[in-house]
């Protein structure tokens, strides 16, 4: 097999890897036959999994309203911490507008948010 084509080839895999995991332990030669199995499969069962249940990037909205929780803030007290208008900021999280260059870097660095994420790419 050198792909997982459909659910059930998925099921099946993971199944497999389930059964080899007590098999290979940590000083389980690389050239045995379950670790090299093993190996196979799960990477079979990772590219299936990240093509057909991948949650993709968070999005700047997600990962403010995730950072307010986190902190404690409220939009007001967020919008302050960035240095925008507190409307500006609803604006940012509703999706209505981006945040000029400026204020990302801001985010970025008050917040700690990955700044591909700030800028959308």
């Amino acid at each position: 097999m050198t792909k997982i084509e459909n659910q059930t080839q998925y099921e099946w895999a993971v199944k497999r890897v389930e059964e080899l995991l007590p098999l290979v332990k940590d000083d389980t030669p690389l050239n045995d036959p379950n670790s090299i199995e093993l190996e196979l499969l799960s990477n079979l069962v990772a590219d299936y999994s990240e093509e057909h249940f991948s949650l993709g990037e968070p999005s700047l909205v997600d990962v403010l309203k995730l950072r307010m929780y986190e902190m404690g803030l409220n939009q007001k007290s967020l919008a302050k911490l960035v240095g925008v208008s507190p409307s500006r900021l609803s604006d940012y999280i509703s999706g209505k507008c981006e945040p000029t260059l400026k204020v990302a870097r801001e985010i970025s660095r008050k917040l700690n948010i990955d700044a591909n994420i700030v800028l959308g790419v």
